[in-house]
């Protein structure tokens, strides 16, 4: 299986499956000398790991990190950095009853067709679980670059809808519920209708909007490796991921040029920003803000049919322990994808 890097100056390579020993990663290209900040990367890896909230998995795993190279009394060598994630809570006989079946909407069936075997204790690569290791890369992408802020935040959930525009709101109520919505009404509405969700058997999407501030004039490569499609490409890598736009997305086409364009002050920036902070390509050095959508987690606990693996329709119920609703953790997600994209532009653009 290839695929399993991402970036091209900071690059990050994950490897291992949900039931198996460890997940782990290593981080090739991060500079020497920052001295690392090991709570704060504690932080993240526990608003994304599971058991954390009575509206989330409740698989318990600690998920400590045992950092094992590119690291000397505090401070990165400038060597790669090798970390590995103990899997402690496996309870593989939960997907016993997969093991000739394919779920519906999940990776069984074409990861079986492609490599003609699959793991199937929790999906193995292709759980979400894997995206632990991302978290690491991207706290430590935060630390290269102190100056730039990433906030995301759960905007949707289902059909409830936060429209306060992100300059309203206060991000240090991002932590304050376990949605992670900064608007504390919205919240309450969004967890009561994931408990609803959970106890109908069923699951349900999201939107999780994400903000960059202070980005410096400059990054992004164009053509083809322009920032927001690496953005693009980092978010939609993200499981269960099924839509990426920035700016003004998709509502931008039902406008006419004269309200779309950001006009120009003196210093340079815009009196609007509904292209997201990037122009060409380019970061101008306004806010970036983008959404991603995410789908409902294809395990529920009803039967619905599936097919096995002698083309027969059988009936299969979910087991095992599901998010009835992935976005409350997909929001450090999605701050370590950005995270990893800007610190690569931004050794990319220090090659000038």
């Amino acid at each position: 299986m290839a695929g399993n890097s991402f970036g091209t100056l900071y690059k990050v390579t994950t490897f291992g499956e949900s039931h198996g020993e460890a997940l782990g990663g290593i981080i090739d290209g991060c500079p020497p000398g920052i001295q690392l900040d090991f709570e704060a990367i504690e932080v993240d890896m526990a608003r994304r790991k599971p058991g954390q909230s009575a509206i989330v998995t409740q698989r318990k795993e600690p998920d400590s990190i045992q950092f094992l190279s590119g690291i000397f009394e505090g401070k990165t060598t400038g060597t790669p950095i090798g970390f590995i994630i103990p899997n402690t809570n496996q309870k593989s006989d939960d997907y016993s009853h997969i093991k000739d079946n394919y779920r519906p909407s999940h990776a069984d069936y074409v990861y079986d067709q492609k490599y003609g075997f699959r793991d199937y204790r929790g999906g193995g690569r292709s759980s979400a679980r894997e995206t632990a290791s991302r978290v690491v890369a991207g706290a430590i992408a935060k630390q290269m670059l102190p100056e730039i802020k990433i906030n995301a935040y759960v905007s949707s959930v289902g059909p409830i809808h936060l429209d306060t525009p992100y300059q309203e709101l206060d991000f240090s109520k991002i932590e304050s519920n376990p949605v992670r919505c900064p608007d504390e009404k919205s919240a309450a509405i969004m967890e009561e209708y994931i408990r609803d969700i959970r106890k109908q058997g069923d699951t349900v999407g999201g939107v999780v909007t994400c903000v960059i501030q202070n980005v410096p004039v400059g990054l992004g490569e164009p053509v083809f490796d322009k920032l927001h499609a690496e953005l693009g490409k980092a978010m939609l890598s993200i499981n269960a991921v099924k839509g990426f736009e920035y700016g003004s997305g998709f509502s931008g086409s039902e406008m006419k040029g004269s309200e779309h364009n950001d006009l120009y002050n003196p210093d340079g920036t815009t009196k609007t920003n509904l292209s997201g902070g990037i122009q060409g390509g380019i970061s101008n050095g306004m806010d970036i803000y983008f959404r991603v959508a995410f789908k409902p987690v294809a395990t529920i606990m009803q039967t619905q049919d599936s097919l096995d693996n002698k083309g027969n329709i059988t009936p299969m119920t979910g087991k095992g322990r599901h998010d009835p609703c992935v976005v409350p953790r997909a929001v450090p997600i999605v701050e370590a994808m950005a995270a990893i994209v800007l610190a690569d532009f931004y050794l990319i653009n220090k090659t000038y």
